[in-house]
């Protein structure tokens, strides 16, 4: 049976993250024609600097899904990072030495989730939710129900002041800088082709060549990193280091990451695609609170677009999977490139062992 290529605008432009790309516009659009104050500058301002957080974590969230891993852990590593900065700056240390401590803890962090996953093969899916539990803990218990607060005005006002007159807040520059990075990482990359790989058969990569065990430490100790960066981000952007800042942030992650295009199976996966789906959600939340939503509502909506994240890819592949076999002729055998466990997106279980 002859096959077709589709034509290079068809794979460039009927993808999931350009799907994901046009509901952004279609949201921004009606939101401010419908939402009472939506189009104003301040809008811009404050979807930036409260979406900063959840970008930057999912961003190396990107990398471990794609691999078929899951890392649940990261909203407990921000509260744990936050706590660490906030009781460091209290005992009189410097704010660079309080951050470069906080991010090495978070790196410490990721490595205890990265060895349990990679070298004891443990499913990442019960490793992160214990860790997230641990190190939320920690958080809690070193510092209570107490705040630390009464930072340096020039770090908090650096935390959520514009460049000059635009509505851009300082944080952007640093936001698209580390999208690039991740983009040439994961796109441009031996190691991004690696991650890749390793979502689609983590066998075929090893027999491949591939490190996967040392490639999956690096993912988590990256993502620990990052959410220590970000928590030290949360508390100066709020001016307080608390216990439970950024609860349940991990929903939000993990929702604008499978939003973007990456399969939950692993194997596929745009940096692209996943800012698009991290701003997505941001549009929805303020444009939900400016018309008075309760936070229970918001998290209904994003918990809501997380279950069709997830189930809507799957029923396309078992439905393209059905017009294919329909397509073959009665006296041909069906030829299907199947992935791991026969998910038609080709790609492994999150929180299989390797």
């Amino acid at each position: 049976m002859r096959t077709h290529a589709r034509p290079w605008w068809q794979r460039a432009l009927l993808t999931r993250e350009m799907l994901t790309i046009l509901i952004l516009v279609v949201a921004w659009v009606v939101a401010s024609a419908a939402v009472q104050g939506f189009d104003g500058p301040l809008t811009i301002t404050y979807l930036v600097l409260d979406v900063a957080p959840v970008l930057l974590i999912a961003l190396p969230m990107t990398l471990i899904i794609a691999t078929g891993e899951i890392d649940l852990s990261v909203a407990s590593v921000v509260g744990l990072s936050s706590v660490t900065f906030g009781l460091l700056h209290q005992a009189g240390l410097g704010l660079w030495v309080a951050l470069l401590v906080s991010v090495l803890l978070g790196a410490v962090c990721g490595a205890v989730n990265g060895a349990l996953v990679a070298y004891a093969g443990l499913p990442s899916l019960a490793v992160t939710i214990g860790s997230l539990a641990l190190y939320r803990g920690l958080a809690v218990g070193l510092l209570g129900t107490t705040a630390v607060t009464g930072f340096p005005e020039s770090w908090t006002d650096g935390a959520t002041e514009n460049l000059g007159e635009s509505p851009y807040p300082v944080i952007t520059l640093g936001l698209l800088l580390m999208i690039a990075v991740f983009a040439v990482v994961l796109h441009a990359t031996p190691f991004g082709r690696d991650v890749l790989d390793i979502g689609r058969s983590s066998e075929a990569a090893r027999f491949s060549g591939v490190d996967v065990k040392r490639t999956l430490l690096i993912l988590f100790v990256l993502s620990g990193a990052v959410s220590a960066l970000a928590g030290v981000y949360y508390t100066l952007r709020y001016g307080s280091a608390r216990g439970d800042n950024a609860t349940g942030m991990e929903l939000q992650v993990v929702a604008a990451v499978l939003l973007g295009g990456v399969s939950i199976f692993g194997g596929r996966g745009a940096i692209h695609g996943v800012v698009a789906g991290v701003l997505l959600i941001g549009v929805l939340g303020s444009a939900l609170r400016l018309e008075g939503v309760t936070v229970n509502v918001i998290n209904i909506v994003i918990g809501s677009a997380l279950v069709v994240s997830v189930v809507a890819p799957r029923i396309a592949g078992g439905l393209r999977v059905r017009r294919r076999s329909a397509a073959i002729a009665p006296h041909e055998p069906p030829r299907f490139a199947a992935g791991a466990h026969g998910d038609p997106d080709g790609g492994s279980a999150v929180g299989q062992g390797t």
